[in-house]
């Protein structure tokens, strides 16, 4: 008998008053009740009961070890009712990570309209533009914008996004409209990193085109530089979300388009696979399919 059973078998006792009693309401033979409680006292070095003929009765150590007894047990309860919880019904905190534009323009939504449905859970987001260790710095979830490496993490496509070149129409008024990659080179163009260190944009399919720039203007802002590119400044090169209302209403318009390089795919990265708490799995399929409806994604 182990030593949980033990517990809960000297509680039965002591509310029974008698051992064969205790063994009834366990489903135990009295003799292996006998055993549960000789094994405790044992383990103790101290007698939990009296024992008479008629009955037991609990020493002065033995009612405060039943009352200490009862709170473990009452603890591991609402521990066991937690987990079972937490694994059907989304509670507790979830932690996101995704880029920063991306987290801007899509995820900011999808979590809030999340907690108004599921008001016992929380939320972190880190909206950063480097890949995190979503193991090493305990993140539930990860949006990842382009071709993932083998991991044991789970993943679900959600859609995906061009990388274009674009400009106001003024500008193109201005320079003309650039029809092949090395036209670039006659162009004003605006780079937008967060190192600062890119000088190259690479077109086709297989990424074989590779055109050079030595930059009058670099920007760690994506938002900057789409706003820059807005006032007729230069070209910027976004990906398709970050100006999906721009290219809609005209302040900006797309070129090279015929060079553009296989799209990225979005993923919804999350760990534990089928096996996820209840918040990962019900945040996966709420944010998943709001994702797929977004049509700048498809």
């Amino acid at each position: 008998m182990d030593r949980l059973q033990s517990l809960e078998v000297f509680i039965a006792v002591a509310e029974a008053e008698s051992f064969a009693g205790g063994a009834r309401a366990m489903g135990l033979s009295a003799p292996s009740a006998t055993r549960g409680v000789n094994a405790l006292e044992d383990r103790l070095g101290a007698r939990l009961f009296t024992r008479t003929t008629r009955r037991v009765r609990l020493t002065d150590v033995g009612r405060t070890y039943l009352e200490d007894a009862r709170h473990i047990l009452a603890q591991l309860r609402a521990a066991d009712e937690t987990a079972v919880g937490a694994a059907v019904n989304p509670v507790g905190q979830l932690r996101l990570t995704c880029s920063t534009e991306f987290g801007r323009i899509y995820v900011t939504p999808i979590i809030t309209e999340f907690l108004d449905t599921h008001p016992e859970m929380t939320a972190e987001v880190l909206m950063v533009d480097r890949i995190v260790d979503m193991v090493e710095e305990g993140f539930d979830v990860a949006v990842r914008i382009g071709p993932l490496p083998s991991s044991g993490l789970s993943a679900v496509r959600v859609g995906q996004v061009r990388r274009m070149v674009c400009g106001a129409p003024e500008y193109f008024e201005k320079h003309g409209v650039p029809r092949t990659p090395t036209d670039l080179k006659r162009h004003q163009v605006i780079l937008n990193t967060p190192s600062g260190l890119a000088t190259e944009w690479r077109f086709g399919h297989d990424l074989d085109q590779i055109v050079r720039f030595k930059p009058r203007l670099t920007l760690s802002s994506v938002a900057a530089s789409i706003a820059v590119a807005q006032r007729g400044w230069g070209l910027v090169r976004v990906l398709s979300y970050q100006v999906g209302p721009d290219l809609v209403e005209g302040r900006l318009q797309s070129v090279l388009d015929t060079y553009e390089p296989e799209p990225l795919p979005i993923h919804l990265v999350h760990v534990e696979g089928r096996r996820a708490p209840a918040k990962i799995r019900s945040f996966v399929d709420f944010a998943k399919t709001r994702l797929k409806e977004v049509s700048v994604l498809r």
